[in-house]
């Protein structure tokens, strides 16, 4: 199914006003553009990232559960499910997507663990990360071929977000991260962003901008879990946070401190997986049936009369991270 239509966003719960630099914050528009289903009778649809080309990637889940990759054109044309030809576990997720068309993503291998792969002109690329011991997922690549994943590097068994730059492998170290972390998306001027699993088993954001140190716990206030998967050259990145009543919304964050919550109307989840450089973004949204459908959208600043979205609070620990033998994480840039 694709439906085209353009919604303009005119409110957000949350629209509470803010203090300080925040308050002042220019309102954001976020128009959906199409709604968009991979091809199949009771398939679940879950786009990743986009690139500069509207080119989508995501994970589509069939009625029996497998899990498959794929990418969409431009013009809404789909490719035939993306199968890694070592995945034994009917599980192929496609996570990234660059200007080249260079698809990144995972597989579980006969060992029972993921694996990265990418896939370039037909050709899969099978990637763990050097000494991995418990498997390596690969979740975003830039345009010059570096790339954001995790991998579990020793026997404590949790997954650790790395980058790939230059083809040198840099942890990402965090320290409040006990039980998980990923590193979701790098740019092409050294910013990356991810979310990792704190001791109460509570999800929260990071982010290296400019500053080149790392930042986390990055929360809009209230949110009791947070992840963000894609990130732009503008250093304007998007994901998702859950509220103390169940809700999940998307989220955009501008310039690393200015939120934005955006909800697909009618649904209680939504999430902003991928925004490319012309602020293009693909996500999704849960129907009442509990089906999962694709949304491209697009975010601008708000003109004229319009009444777009109000930033809303970031939480009181949204700061730049205190010094610790781990961080600042320092990435050049490309």
């Amino acid at each position: 199914m694709k439906t085209k239509s353009i919604i303009h966003v005119l409110s957000v719960l949350l629209a509470i006003p803010l203090t300080g630099m925040l308050a002042r914050a220019e309102s954001i528009t976020i128009d959906v553009l199409e709604t968009f289903d991979y091809p199949g009778s009771g398939n679940l649809t879950e786009p990743q990232k986009i690139n500069s080309h509207n080119e989508i990637v995501g994970i589509f889940i069939d009625s029996s559960g497998v899990r498959a990759g794929f990418t969409r054109d431009a013009d809404g044309t789909f490719s035939a499910p993306i199968v890694e030809p070592n995945d034994t576990g009917n599980y192929t997720e496609g996570r990234g997507i660059n200007d080249s068309g260079t698809v990144c993503g995972d597989y579980i291998g006969s060992d029972g663990l993921f694996h990265g792969f990418f896939l370039s002109d037909g050709v899969f690329t099978e990637y763990d990360v050097p000494g991995a011991v418990g498997g390596t997922q690969v979740f975003g690549i830039a345009d010059n071929g570096d790339f954001a994943g995790d991998t579990v590097p020793d026997n404590s068994g949790i997954f650790q977000g790395f980058l790939s730059i230059g083809g040198n492998v840099i942890p990402v170290d965090i320290r409040d991260a006990a039980l998980f972390s990923g590193a979701y998306q790098l740019n092409g001027v050294g910013q990356f962003v991810g979310y990792y699993t704190d001791s109460a088993g509570t999800n929260h954001g990071f982010f290296l901008g400019n500053s080149g140190k790392l930042r986390f716990p990055v929360d809009p206030q209230g949110s009791t879990g947070t992840i963000l998967f894609g990130l732009n050259d503008r250093g304007w990145f998007v994901g998702r946070f859950v509220d103390s009543s169940g809700v999940t919304h998307g989220v955009l964050f501008v310039a690393g401190n200015k939120a934005f919550a955006f909800d697909f109307p009618g649904s209680s989840f939504t999430s902003l997986n991928g925004i490319n450089q012309r602020n293009y973004i693909c996500g999704r949204y849960v129907d009442n049936a509990g089906i999962e459908h694709g949304i491209l959208l697009r975010a601008r600043k708000t003109t004229g009369d319009e009444r777009g979205l109000p930033a809303i609070p970031l939480g009181s620990a949204f700061r730049p991270a205190a010094p610790s033998s781990v961080l600042p994480v320092k990435v050049p840039a490309s």
